[in-house]
């Protein structure tokens, strides 16, 4: 079976994508895994496809992990194929912006995008992603950190020396506390830097290793921190919410995103 796939990453959060709207190949578990294997496949921390979806959304994101599982929201995943169905056409331009703004279905429901920038030259640009609202209350206190859903699970906790710490280490260690987090968890490490900025690290579970930034992540670490401007090892962000008191609402993600290549591969 020969596969035309897309690459792109957001600051360095990688996924192969494919459009299936009109094919859809019923990948297995092995197949993904194999897509998305740095040796042997392509190379990804996981691997998305772009599929039909009722109006008015203009299309359903399907995300798996790099072991092939089906996975949570991705932030970072999100804001790459929403660039990535601008440039088959999907979406519309807004009136008073004049950006492209794209609406459609994830794991926890309904978002929007819009495409801030892009340059056709260079394949880099700006996306903005709408991400889910956190209920207050279910921001806890847990460990030494804290934990909260963003669309996927995350543990939070400040450290110091964020530059040389062990993430992989400690992060693959709270991952798997079950007593804690009995479906496992994605892990983030905090710090604040001199310029005002939040330095974020990530281990991510599915990947079950350190990313370059998890989109879910930052925004995650944005609402326990209160602070707007991260930077990750793969570039900066920015998270913009507002706090009801009950609710943080109308967060949205803002991150650089990269179209790398194409091509095809043939799987068994």
């Amino acid at each position: 079976m020969k596969l035309h796939f897309y690459k792109y990453d957001g600051a360095g959060n990688d996924f192969v994508l494919l459009d299936i709207r009109d094919n859809d190949p019923q990948l297995t578990t092995e197949q993904i895994a194999h897509l998305c294997h740095r040796r042997f496949g392509i190379g990804a921390d996981g691997l998305m496809t772009l599929q039909k979806a009722d109006a008015p959304y203009d299309f359903e994101m399907k995300y798996y992990n790099s072991d092939g599982r089906i996975g949570s929201m991705c932030g970072n995943g999100g804001r790459c194929i929403a660039a990535f169905a601008s440039r088959l056409g999907l979406g519309s331009k807004d009136a008073d912006t004049g950006h492209r703004r794209l609406d459609f279905i994830g794991f926890d429901g309904p978002h929007s995008a819009e495409i801030l920038m892009w340059d056709d030259a260079a394949s880099v640009g700006l996306v903005k992603l709408g991400m889910r609202s956190v209920e207050c209350n279910g921001v806890t206190r847990c460990l030494d950190g804290w934990f909260l859903d963003t669309g996927s699970p995350h543990y939070v906790q400040r450290v110091d020396g964020l530059e040389t710490y062990d993430v992989v280490g400690e992060g693959r260690r709270l991952r798997n506390l079950a007593e804690v987090f009995p479906e496992g968890t994605n892990v983030d490490f905090i710090e604040d830097k001199p310029d005002g900025r939040l330095f974020v690290r990530t281990y991510e579970r599915g990947v079950e290793d350190e990313t370059y930034a998890c989109g879910t992540g930052v925004t995650a670490c944005a609402i326990v921190s209160g602070n707007k401007r991260l930077v990750t090892l793969g570039g900066d962000f920015r998270v913009d919410f507002e706090s009801t008191g009950t609710a943080y609402e109308k967060v949205f993600l803002t991150g650089p995103v990269s179209f790398n290549f194409e091509g095809d591969v043939e799987l068994t």
